[in-house]
């Protein structure tokens, strides 16, 4: 099924979206577990390492969590999935070293790139919004293919700049961000809270739901669904009259 959009801004998950999950996880997670230890212990009076810490230190409840506690911790959130902002910043740190170095290359699935292309050209401006870091979002995109999609991309959300991404509170903060009304504001991702989270701020949402992705059969709970970005339109009323017109 296709559905068509009219739309001011497109606001993108990644894992499970663009991406495949089991990249995430069976690539990435393990390169930054076995990177964490020296990161910390060699690198820890860098600024953005030394932040972080001191962020995963009050997670903990532990003011004095030593290098070898953090890195346990870290281990232990990995473990469970969880979208800590220290974790996050952490791992942006070590894939960008691999992503410069070629160690990692990230994955988008084919439909992605034709699409963003499609609907940046409509004039659609396009935005991320992951619990990965900005900065490992910008790495991603940078090294995307045919060159990277970056330039596509107007904007760069994380839990950290807009807040958890099952609270309507985010999607209002992006919002406000963006100067695009909620009403104008596409969000597409394969995870339930966060559709309903965008929708109880106004967005309009859908569920991609591609085989394979551990939310395929999910229930959308009304949200639209399509398996592919070859199946969703996304562009602007205005921009298309003006063209037909021209």
């Amino acid at each position: 099924m296709n559905l068509t959009f009219d739309a001011d801004a497109v606001v993108l998950d990644i894992e499970g979206t663009t991406s495949a999950s089991a990249y995430v996880t069976e690539v990435l997670y393990p390169y930054s577990r076995s990177r964490f230890g020296a990161l910390l212990a060699d690198r820890g009076h860098e600024p953005d390492v030394r932040r972080a810490m001191d962020q995963a230190r009050r997670l903990l409840g532990d003011p004095g969590a030593d290098a070898a506690r953090v890195e346990r911790a870290l281990d232990d959130w990995l473990e469970e999935d969880r979208k800590a902002t220290p974790l996050k910043t952490l791992q942006g740190i070590v894939w960008a070293e691999g992503f410069a170095r070629g160690d990692l290359v990230p994955h988008f699935f084919d439909d992605v790139a034709p699409a963003l292309r499609d609907w940046h050209e409509a004039g659609v401006r396009l935005y991320v919004y992951s619990s990965g870091s900005v900065a490992t979002q910008r790495d991603w995109f940078s090294h995307g293919p045919g060159g990277g999609l970056l330039s596509l991309v107007d904007g760069l959300f994380d839990t950290e700049n807009a807040g958890p991404k099952q609270s309507p509170g985010s999607y209002r903060a992006i919002t406000e961000a963006i100067g695009t009304r909620p009403g104008r504001t596409l969000f597409l991702s394969d995870r339930p809270a966060e559709l309903d989270a965008a929708r109880a701020s106004g967005w309009l949402t859908v569920a991609v739901r591609r085989p394979g992705e551990p939310y395929h059969r999910h229930a959308a709970d009304g949200h639209p669904e399509v398996e592919s970005f070859a199946g969703l339109r996304v562009g602007r009323a205005e921009q298309s009259e003006a063209s037909s017109t021209s």
